[in-house]
């Protein structure tokens, strides 16, 4: 018997096709994997699924789940279904999250709503969730709001969200994108554990082939908004029948080339760096406790030298990264770059010096401004815009897989991982000294994510740039970093030349991120040259 049967599913925005015959169907208590490039049509079917597609979008075939056809309901009735018989979990937790209601009120509200559950109550419901997920008491109470926590956290809070109501049907669309190794591993636990135990159906949307290897009973592989292949995971990942799918195993087995750079001089330095936060009360008349974010830090990052940083959500590097940054103060220590201290007030030639790629694509950018004013917004702190910048904003676009005339729209037409793209554009088109990334290709597809760290590893060679890459995958780390530092409970705890510090980790913490790293079965990926 089927939970969800989806047949000639087809949508169109003003003439164009962007879904065309796609069918499948998913069994109580199965985990389906729908994988494919960023605007290959995976977030877009399950916005049909939903009732969410924009305004002007055609849709046709069908969709049902438990006997009723998704594609012909009411928006009433969809309200009733979304939330309580279909669950779903978005892609940037950040916007999916209103951040104006502390994390208990949004994970609460949902119970409330279709229960019709007393809040006290539903409270109590959203505490237990939030604790399965991995936000337990007293360091997450439920009175603390979304921008208090990492985007880690942030995405276990939809989580927590979306399963509140133990709906039959959970989409998980890049549910773990955000997530460090460790914490994926939990949260991917948790849902194959929500599936034996509930007998919901689980359609997983990621562009992670390891994270499918791993989970899910059947597999389709999407394509310009077709199924170009699908079977049992297994047998289709072994066989790669389509060369689509053959490309996207190549593009996941693939190593940028190394580069030696030998001895040079300092370019970052931090020394000793403490920061602490004081956290909200978890009674009236408890006293504020005290986190260090970043406690006694000290590193060097030299010229052209490409330098990691990895760790558990949570564990500092997002705050370490904004003191380097000059975009948060230091309570103790000291950070230098080329040879300045690092404050809120650098000047100009300083900050064109260093860029950045945030996390969250979609947050760091005006959504009001075109693309091409959003690439070219670092051109401020140079004395006099080029003339050309037109030109170079095109030119930067090309360099990260998109197309020049992608500079004329709009932040929201693109998918996540395109943004991601125009994020790292933005941050090569001065072409700095030291570019950080923080979770730079974490939103990107395999074959994206290939280009891109190609890229990066030919501009460090031709401009002798430096990275610090900070990213939860290993295996990114692992391919494109001299060395590695790893943070737990804002410390460095181990730190080594990158291949030395994977194959033989010392610290626990290492080794616990190593061994959560998913990964393809070797035998699975024999035919790959």
């Amino acid at each position: 018997m089927s939970l969800l049967s989806v047949t000639d599913l087809s949508v169109s925005i003003n003439g164009m096709a962007l879904l065309d015959d796609v069918a499948f169907t998913l069994a109580p208590g199965e985990i389906f994997g729908l994988v494919g490039e960023s605007g290959s049509g995976k977030s877009l079917t399950a916005l049909a699924l939903m009732g969410l597609l924009p305004q002007g979008a055609l849709t046709t075939g069908h969709a049902e789940l438990e006997g009723v056809d998704l594609l012909n309901q009411s928006e009433r009735a969809m309200c009733a279904l979304r939330g309580n018989r279909i669950g779903m979990i978005f892609q940037e937790p950040m916007t999916a999250l209103n951040p104006l209601m502390t994390i208990g009120d949004q994970v609460a509200e949902t119970l409330m709503v279709h229960r019709a559950m007393p809040r006290g109550e539903a409270l109590a419901v959203a505490r237990e969730k939030l604790d399965r997920v991995g936000l337990p008491e007293p360091r997450f109470p439920l009175n603390i709001y979304p921008h208090e926590l990492s985007g880690g956290q942030r995405q276990r809070v939809a989580i927590a969200l979306a399963i509140a109501l133990k709906p039959a049907l959970l989409i998980a669309d890049e549910p773990t994108t955000a997530l460090d190794v460790t914490t994926q591993a939990q949260i991917l636990e948790l849902l194959r554990d929500l599936v034996e135990d509930e007998g919901m159906g689980l359609m997983l949307i990621t562009h992670d082939l390891a994270v499918v290897a791993g989970l899910a009973t059947h597999t389709a592989v999407m394509q310009s908004g077709r199924i170009v292949e699908q079977g049992l995971t297994e047998p289709l990942f072994r066989a790669r029948a389509h060369p689509y799918t053959a490309a996207l195993f190549a593009a996941s087995a693939h190593q940028p080339k190394r580069v030696d750079i030998g001895t040079t001089e300092p370019l970052l330095v931090v020394d000793h760096a403490l920061r602490a936060y004081t956290l909200a009360r978890p009674s009236a008349f408890a006293p504020r406790p005290l986190l260090h974010a970043v406690d006694d830090v000290s590193f060097t990052l030299h010229e052209g030298e490409s330098l990691g940083l990895v760790g558990s959500s949570g564990c500092g590097k997002s705050t370490l990264t904004r003191a380097i940054l000059g975009l948060d103060h230091l309570q103790g220590g000291e950070i230098r770059l080329f040879g300045k201290p690092v404050g809120r007030q650098m000047p100009n030639d300083m900050r064109a010096g260093v860029q950045v790629v945030f996390q969250d694509p979609y947050g760091s950018f005006n959504p009001r401004w075109r693309v091409d004013r959003l690439v070219a917004e670092p051109f401020h702190l140079l004395p006099t815009a080029p003339a050309d910048w037109r030109e170079r904003v095109a030119e930067a676009l090309v360099e990260v897989g998109l197309h020049p005339d992608d500079r004329r729209k709009y932040i929201h037409e693109f998918s996540g991982g395109q943004r991601q793209r125009i994020a790292i554009a933005r941050a090569l088109i001065t072409r700095p000294d030291l570019i950080v990334l923080d979770e730079a290709v974490s939103a990107l597809d395999v074959r994206i994510r290939a280009q891109v760290l190609d890229l990066l590893a030919s501009l460090r060679v031709s401009h002798g740039l430096a990275y610090l890459f900070i990213s939860h995958d290993l295996s990114v780390v692992r391919a494109i970093t001299d060395r590695v530092l790893v943070m737990e409970a804002g410390r460095i705890v181990e730190e080594g030349p990158t291949e030395a510090l994977f194959t033989a980790p010392r610290h626990e913490v290492t080794r616990r991120l190593v061994a959560a790293t998913p990964q393809i079965p070797p035998d699975w990926m024999e035919k790959i040259a």
